[in-house]
């Protein structure tokens, strides 16, 4: 048990839920629905720690708004009924709070957004925060993370994440970070953003806490 309240925050996408073939096909639908031609999916996988805006001009800057828009509308019905919880996270978070450490989520979804599909896929019991990115810089900066403790109002010891992006938002509001192979970014771009640990699951964050 801690002796006092601390926060462990983690990413959504890709850290907690297998959502990357659902943001990859949602994406590949916005470009269909307008016709245009639909970016490689290695490119599209690179970006998806960016905010949706930031995605799509990169490839189609004259689109964003209809891109976003086509994109919005067909991703709730797709992750709602598709993606799934990572395999341990139920069992992972529920001994987290039983063990007294207060849980945020900091996304760069939207926080309405993040807090729906938290929501439906039956992870809010455990969570004190959802925090999502507003009209605040995204990762790497650390405001989303800074937001979501300042909710909590604990200090925070882990960044628990998959995308170089969540390592360098965890190192930038001064949090250990734990990073994850089994989301988005590979190996090789995980390490050079130099994670405090590196696994294939999150089995090993337990035995890291006090």
């Amino acid at each position: 048990m801690c002796a006092q309240p601390a926060a462990i925050l983690f990413d959504l996408d890709g850290t907690l839920v297998d959502s990357l073939p659902c943001l990859l096909r949602s994406f590949r639908h916005a470009f269909e629905t307008l016709r245009l031609p639909t970016p490689h999916e290695a490119e599209v996988r690179a970006h998806v720690s960016l905010p949706l805006e930031h995605r799509f001009a990169r490839f189609a800057p004259d689109h964003v708004a209809a891109l976003c828009a086509a994109y919005r509308d067909y991703y709730p019905r797709v992750f709602l009924h598709e993606c799934v919880i990572f395999p341990g996270v139920d069992k992972l978070l529920a001994r987290l709070h039983c063990r007294g450490y207060r849980l945020g989520v900091a996304t760069t979804k939207r926080t309405p957004w993040a807090k729906r599909f938290v929501e439906a896929l039956g992870l809010a019991p455990h969570f004190d925060c959802v925090q999502g990115t507003d009209d605040f810089p995204h990762k790497p900066a650390p405001d989303v993370l800074l937001k979501a403790l300042d909710v909590l109002c604990c200090q925070g010891l882990w960044m628990v994440g998959d995308t170089a992006s969540d390592v360098l938002a965890g190192k930038a509001a001064g949090l250990k970070t734990y990073a994850v192979r089994w989301g988005a970014h590979a190996p090789d771009d995980l390490n050079a953003a130099a994670p405090d640990e590196l696994e294939p699951n999150l089995d090993r964050l337990v035995e890291l806490l006090p």
